[in-house]
């Protein structure tokens, strides 16, 4: 499998404290890698500096062998969907998913096309002319998520889509960004805290602490081969916690 993005020795400063010390990790191509750990340990600002919105202390990106350290967000070929959907309000789900469209040269012509393909194939047809305070939650996420994808990025970043949405859409939602993943064949790099969505959605995982890499690797050998207290503390006995707490409810063998 072909290394799509690779992170050599990345730093970064801010106000004289180490926020991220020196990480190193690749990103296969077609991979769904999530970056997993609490508030505060680094994951989001790894993101700003990928997707070019924060530069590095020190350290160098590489996607598909060439340097893009300093390459602007507009060069990168990355996409991101934020947490907080970052709509417009008074432009209708197409206006929004073609929005970007429209200031790419090649692309501008074809843009009504380009958007209304793709929101085809998230499943928003019908809601194409609404405004996006007339839909729930999960359908504005999934506007975000066609706006990124109209761009055609090679890499989509995803911060903590889901925390802001109600148990059941998150569901519903997390088995939708996989099949985008498998339509669209996009290599997925996706920033949470909760163990559980980290481990269903994931091909790889790369747990973090106090802006360091504790484990990277698959979620079965995670289970299998903790490195470390750290991520049998974080990682697994959170996840057997979760399972405790709902399987007392469960009956097997028992149906209505």
């Amino acid at each position: 499998m072909a290394v799509k993005l690779e992170i050599k020795n990345l730093k970064h400063v801010f106000n004289r404290l180490e926020v991220l010390h020196g990480l190193n990790f690749f990103v296969n191509d077609g991979e769904f890698l999530s970056i997993l750990g609490p508030s505060g340990c680094g994951k989001t600002t790894i993101l700003r500096i990928l997707i070019g919105l924060l530069p590095p202390t020190s350290g160098q990106i590489i996607k598909d062998g060439n340097d893009i350290t300093a390459s602007p967000a507009s060069k990168r070929g990355m996409g991101i969907v934020f947490q907080n959907y970052a709509l417009f309000q008074n432009m209708t789900v197409l206006g929004n998913v073609e929005y970007a469209l429209k200031f790419d040269k090649e692309l501008k012509s074809r843009s009504r096309a380009i958007a209304e393909n793709i929101i085809e194939q998230v499943g928003l047809t019908e809601h194409i002319n609404k405004k996006p305070w007339k839909l729930s939650g999960g359908q504005q996420q999934r506007v975000a998520i066609a706006r990124t994808l109209a761009c055609n990025p090679e890499i989509i970043l995803f911060d903590e889509p889901m925390s802001a949405l109600d148990a059941a859409t998150r569901l519903s939602l997390r088995d939708e960004i996989k099949n985008i993943q498998k339509k669209f064949r996009t290599t997925m790099i996706y920033i949470t805290h909760d163990q559980e969505e980290a481990f269903a959605l994931s091909d790889r995982i790369m747990v973090m602490n106090n802006g360091t890499i504790q484990q990277l690797d698959s979620p079965e050998s995670i289970v299998s081969n903790p490195a470390n207290v750290y991520i049998r503390e974080f990682v697994i006995d959170n996840l057997r916690l979760k399972i405790n707490s709902l399987v007392k409810y469960v009956q097997p063998g028992k149906t209505e």
